[in-house]
């Protein structure tokens, strides 16, 4: 199920607006809340964006049944999203250091309150661990009542405080097209960066959606020999075929690890992967993640994001005897971002229309995380009513 996510760009002078949100409460409630905004509310050094699209992410599904404890509910959930600039409160300029004005189409770094001050910022080089950090449409908590408590994509007006980090959309790049790379893209940019991959590396991706795709190009794109996915569902890895991934593996068809091992194997000349990247957000796949890794190789785990649960593995056999190599990749950071941006630019020509199966209306947000969390979709969007 395909549809066209069309829209045109509204742009409006009033200092009172009526808005459109989608809140989730602790006990995984979704509702649609309407209020009137007062744009001269607005701190010096903010930006008000109208909402084109905002992304309904895995993580969405996971924060709905509470498995990330940095949570303080209320919030409007939608922590990537695209969005023409409506009104700016004061000069401020891009990282490129063009003006920010009315009428650009935008993006933005969902992590804000980075202190840069702290040791984990400024000595261990970890911003994406910085204890000040928040996330917008994650960990920055709702009020529907202020205009400075909205922060979060599922919107029809989102509030970009002072310092929010933001990425003007090439005019060659369409809304529809950064979307459909959306959160997944600076996930498994930072993910492919912590891997190392040389070229001529055979590279096996556990994880069949959004971030699971964008890895797979970023391999290729880094000099990977082959890329093998193994995933679920069918449908899902359709989309990697059609994105010109042959080498699939369903575990649906093959459910048991060893089998699915030797046929990665096959798959690579007998040989067993170099890099592997665990983008599944299940727990039972990272020790078989460990099996699918040369002697030597290397294991970065990306998709558990949220506590879905442990998992038991046997240090000796998995990680000292095969000396191999285990990173985690957390969040990312404004360079996945802006780097994001220039990849999806650069390669906007291949068939993302195949990727965003369906635009909902923001009164439709719970038929929409529904569709995500039975996988029945590769990915959705959210759109204002005002935006149809």
């Amino acid at each position: 199920m395909t549809t066209e996510c069309g829209m045109s760009a509204q742009i409006a002078d009033d200092t009172s607006i009526l808005n459109q949100c989608v809140v989730l409460e602790k006990d995984g409630h979704v509702h649609v809340e309407e209020n009137i905004l007062n744009v001269n509310e607005m701190e010096m050094g903010s930006v008000l964006l109208s909402i084109m699209f905002g992304e309904v992410c895995g993580t969405d599904v996971h924060l709905r049944h509470g498995r990330l404890n940095t949570v303080v509910y209320p919030i409007i959930p939608g922590h990537v999203a695209v969005g023409t600039v409506h009104t700016v409160r004061g000069d401020i300029a891009d990282v490129d250091g063009m003006k920010v004005e009315a009428g650009d189409v935008v993006t933005f770094l969902d992590v804000i309150d980075t202190c840069n001050s702290c040791i984990q910022c400024l000595v261990d080089k970890q911003t994406t661990r910085c204890s000040k950090r928040r996330v917008i449409g994650i960990t920055c908590k709702a009020d529907h009542t202020s205009i400075r408590g909205l922060l979060g994509g599922w919107t029809t007006y989102l509030y970009l405080p002072p310092n929010t980090k933001i990425i003007r959309l090439p005019r060659t790049l369409p809304p529809q097209v950064f979307i459909a790379g959306g959160c997944g893209l600076p996930t498994a940019l930072h993910a492919v960066d912590r891997a190392n991959i040389h070229i001529m590396d055979r590279v096996i991706i556990q994880g069949s959606g959004p971030v699971g795709l964008l890895a797979a190009l970023l391999a290729q794109a880094s000099g990977a020999l082959q890329v093998v996915v193994i995933g679920a569902p069918a449908h899902r890895l359709e989309v990697f075929k059609k994105f010109g991934f042959e080498h699939t593996i369903n575990i649906l068809d093959i459910s048991d690890p060893v089998e699915r091992r030797k046929l990665a194997m096959k798959m690579m000349g007998d040989k067993l992967a170099d890099v592997v990247i665990e983008a599944t957000g299940r727990p039972e796949a990272v020790s078989e993640g460990m099996e699918l890794c040369r002697d030597g190789g290397t294991y970065v785990v990306v998709g558990q994001y949220t506590d879905n649960g442990s998992v038991s593995i046997n240090p000796h056999f998995l990680i000292n005897r095969k000396h191999i190599t285990i990173k985690g990749s957390w969040g990312s950071d404004f360079s996945h971002f802006y780097r994001g941006v220039q990849f999806m630019d650069k390669n906007s020509h291949l068939p993302w229309d195949l990727v965003v199966s369906k635009c909902f209306d923001l009164e439709d947000a719970e038929q929409a995380i529904a569709c995500v969390e039975r996988l029945e979709v590769f990915k959705v969007l959210l759109r204002p009513t005002k935006n149809k």
